[in-house]
């Protein structure tokens, strides 16, 4: 009896101990954190009072926030009162503007597209037109990001915009809107009765938005699978991704459950719905781009055999984010925990507490991956993001093809085709016929599309080397003469990368037209990925078997 009570005493001075060392901590850190907070201010009024020039507090204050959130990870970020409306489009997909994307070409800021329905387009504004002037303040010399600040601004406000269009300069004069960017751009019935919706990222309102798409397609036809394309779809909120799950699986189930320091924090995200439907076959699309939510919902649908998941391997973003008010209508976004989906597997792929020596975070090793199970015992593995049940190649865009896009000749070429065709046939029979790519080509001839392939800047470096190795005569020849055959290759690129280059062009005029909708319509098409999941979708017991252990 003595010995039990004496073991008692020692178990609770133990934990007596633990907990004053724990408290002693947490107050040296406390002492620690007052004490470089009082440097900081010291170091901020000493500079104010004595430096030399003028100094910018907030800019100061901000560039070292930056620089200390930046030993953290690329999530954690402090938010000034000035970006708020940016925050805001983030998470709600909402601010209060114009509805145009914008882009800055030959020193100019230009409108790339103006949205269906909304100001800009009602207005009359066209892809094309070069902005001039925003309520009287010059747009000139100005990048896109602060013509973007001068587009933006209160919902209902009136805003007047010079631009220049076909040599003539005009005036419009409308107001701003509250403009929501729509998180389901397209949906529709592909080949064999296959549904088609795309997700371009976790806004409010996603799951709902993804649920009405889906009863409407389903209440056309009897679908005899879904595809749900997360392709580039880099997240956003996570009670909008367990809603989207929860429209194929039953009430009550767990789908991603998060923990962080503060363990009374820790929060379990169930379905709380009825399912709308829990047989019909899935195949969900990502890629690379895919992240955070997107991962959430392809991971917890893998995890639950519910989906095959198709594409490349996800990004592997599996920390969770809280928005945390601070004073002067400043905000901070905060990683606050990791997420688990049903397996019990976090995701996340880079570990951003240990670093090399150069200071980069490590990357979470093969041989450090745990296998888990899925409800029906098929092996999946934590960390680097989800792996797809079907892999498929990534398509790497040409030097030429990237060149054209960044060198906005397909842009041009657009505006160009525009006002020589009234009109079009619909997204789906529309093509780039061989007379279009041809006049393409020739109107490219006299730009400048100058681009340096792969194999050029390799021979680049194999010449320099030679020289400084000096190497004989005939290497040197040999690798003169390798180079002349790669340019002479390279004059072919036009021919050989033409399907890709009428995908570019197909895009750029379409949505000239069509807008958002029809472009992703059109380009549906040729696409290789929707191709094999309408394959899978369309062989029942393949289907299966991809999910059966």
């Amino acid at each position: 009896m003595l010995r039990i009570r004496n073991s008692i005493v020692v178990m609770l001075a133990s934990v007596l101990m633990f907990s004053l060392s724990l408290q002693a901590q947490q107050e040296d850190k406390g002492f620690e954190i007052s004490k470089n907070v009082e440097i900081f201010s010291s170091v901020m009024k000493n500079l104010h009072l004595n430096y030399v020039d003028d100094i910018n507090p907030g800019q100061m204050t901000k560039t070292a926030i930056d620089a200390m959130l930046d030993k953290l990870d690329p999530y954690t970020n402090y938010i000034p009162e000035s970006d708020i409306e940016d925050v805001k489009l983030q998470l709600m997909g909402q601010y209060g503007g114009i509805g145009a994307l914008i882009h800055q070409q030959n020193g100019n800021v230009v409108i790339s597209e103006p949205y269906e329905g909304l100001p800009a387009d009602k207005a009359g504004l066209k892809a094309g037109d070069i902005i001039l002037e925003v309520n009287g303040q010059n747009a000139q010399g100005k990048n896109s990001d602060q013509v973007r600040e001068f587009l933006r601004g209160q919902a209902g406000s009136t805003i007047k915009l010079k631009i220049k269009r076909d040599g003539n300069e005009m005036t419009f004069s409308f107001a701003r809107k509250e403009i929501t960017l729509d998180n389901v751009p397209y949906y529709g019935v592909l080949d064999n009765g296959v549904g088609y919706i795309k997700l371009t990222e976790f806004t409010k309102d996603a799951a709902n938005n993804v649920l009405k798409s889906f009863k409407e397609l389903n209440g056309k036809t009897k679908l005899k699978g879904l595809i749900l394309d997360l392709r580039g779809n880099g997240g956003g909120l996570l009670n909008e991704a367990v809603g989207i799950v929860n429209i194929f699986v039953e009430k009550g189930q767990l789908i991603v459950s998060t923990k962080g320091k503060v363990s009374s924090k820790d929060q379990s995200f169930k379905t709380t719905a009825n399912p709308i439907d829990t047989k019909i076959p899935i195949v969900v699309l990502v890629d690379g781009m895919s992240a955070s939510a997107s991962e959430i919902v392809s991971g917890s649908l893998q995890d639950l055999d519910r989906a095959v998941i198709m594409g490349q391997r996800t990004f592997g973003k599996g920390l969770v984010q809280n928005i945390i008010p601070l004073t002067y209508n400043a905000q901070m976004k905060v990683t606050v925990s990791k997420y688990y989906i049903p397996s019990g597997r976090c995701i996340q792929a880079i570990d951003y507490s240990h670093r090399d020596a150069n200071g980069k975070a490590i990357k979470l090793p093969d041989s450090l991956r745990t296998a888990f199970k899925t409800k029906g015992g098929r092996t999946v593995y934590d960390g680097l993001g989800i792996e797809p049940d079907v892999a498929l190649d990534v398509e790497y865009a040409s030097p030429l093809a990237i060149t054209i896009i960044t060198k906005f000749l397909a842009f041009d070429y657009a505006s160009k085709f525009v006002k020589q065709h009234q009109s079009i046939e619909s997204p789906k029979d529309f093509k780039i016929t061989d007379d279009i790519y041809n006049d393409f080509v020739a109107f490219v001839k006299d730009k400048d599309y100058s681009y340096q392939t792969v194999s050029e800047n390799i021979i680049d470096d194999l010449e320099d080397n030679a020289k400084k190795e000096k190497c004989s005569p005939e290497i040197e020849q040999s690798i003169k003469t390798l180079k002349e055959q790669i340019n002479n290759d390279k004059k072919n690129d036009f021919v050989k990368f033409k399907e890709d280059i009428k995908d570019i062009l197909l895009s750029e005029i379409i949505v000239r037209y069509y807008y958002q909708k029809g472009r992703i319509e059109a380009l549906l098409q040729s696409d290789k990925d929707v191709a094999k999941a309408i394959e899978l979708l369309s062989n029942q017991s393949q289907y299966n078997k991809l999910l059966s252990k």
